[in-house]
């Protein structure tokens, strides 16, 4: 009989309190019922939404293919914002470039003043403005990159003259053909591909 009484006790308890818990959540106003119940649903829409994409973008480093061992590196983190998708000559970041063989040679960094890209070539612009290389600063220079994986390619503007210094005033978002081999291993080039409305 006491082991029922304890069992009818407890039962009873429990209803007690399931009813306080009630009585609580029926004394909160509608406000207050809204704002706990739509909390969540508020949350999981702010992290829900979608972010816009840049409109383009070159991104990574490698270092050319050279049979007699020169150490050439270029890096780049250039960035076509969303908003400024129908202009490339808005694009900002850098990118850096080196050769060096026995030794000598040059570096340069380049702010970015230009970048277009279509699948996956990208062609960046920009003005040196810092090297090693006597009468480089303040020169403009093209690069191109095509992004195949592990096979990646690149070209520059300074192909048929030899030298950065040595071209004539280039235009913004002028470079060569992507002629140059990466090293095997080093290729990590990104491009993302810019998608104007035209």
């Amino acid at each position: 009989m006491k082991r029922r009484t304890k069992i009818v006790v407890l039962g009873s308890a429990l209803l007690l309190t399931a009813g306080v818990a009630s009585a609580a959540t029926a004394s909160e106003t509608p406000r207050q019922q809204a704002t706990a119940s739509d909390a969540p649903r508020q949350q999981a829409t702010a992290s829900d939404a979608p972010r816009q994409r840049e409109a383009a973008a070159l991104t990574g480093t490698a270092k050319l293919y050279r049979s007699a061992g020169d150490d050439i590196t270029f890096s780049f983190d250039a960035h076509l914002a969303a908003e400024d998708k129908a202009d490339p000559s808005k694009a900002t970041g850098t990118f850096e470039f080196s050769h060096y063989l026995n030794g000598e040679g040059a570096r340069a960094e380049v702010k970015v003043d230009c970048l277009l890209t279509g699948g996956k070539v990208a062609v960046v612009s920009g003005v040196i403005t810092d090297s090693d290389l006597p009468g480089a600063e303040g020169k403009r220079v093209g690069v191109t990159v095509h992004d195949l994986g592990r096979h990646d390619r690149l070209g520059y503007s300074w192909a048929a003259t030899g030298s950065p210094v040595d071209a004539k005033e280039l235009p913004k978002c002028v470079s060569s053909a992507p002629f140059e081999k990466v090293l095997k291993g080093t290729g990590d080039f990104t491009v993302v591909p810019w998608q104007p409305e035209l």
